[in-house]
């Protein structure tokens, strides 16, 4: 992961989170409420970074707990 800015790490730290998501057969709302929020904004924002918002240490931490993927995972550009 050479040259890459924080916008591009986090772009692909969303990008990992839907596909590991999807591959589990969870919606972005399922994630959502299993991380604790009544609405799928804060998942839905950060897959995309829309408006510059991307999962923090916290909620990766639990992101991987519930889809049970290695942290590491997030970090890896295909």
């Amino acid at each position: 992961m050479q040259n890459i800015t924080s916008e591009q790490l986090y772009q692909i730290i969303g990008k990992n989170v839907a596909k590991y998501r999807k591959a589990k057969g969870l919606s972005q709302l399922e994630l959502s409420l299993s991380m604790g929020y009544k609405s799928v904004s804060v998942v839905s924002g950060c897959e995309i970074c829309y408006r510059n918002k991307h999962f923090n240490l916290e909620q990766l931490l639990k992101i991987s707990q519930i889809l049970d993927v290695d942290l590491c995972e997030f970090l890896k550009q295909e």
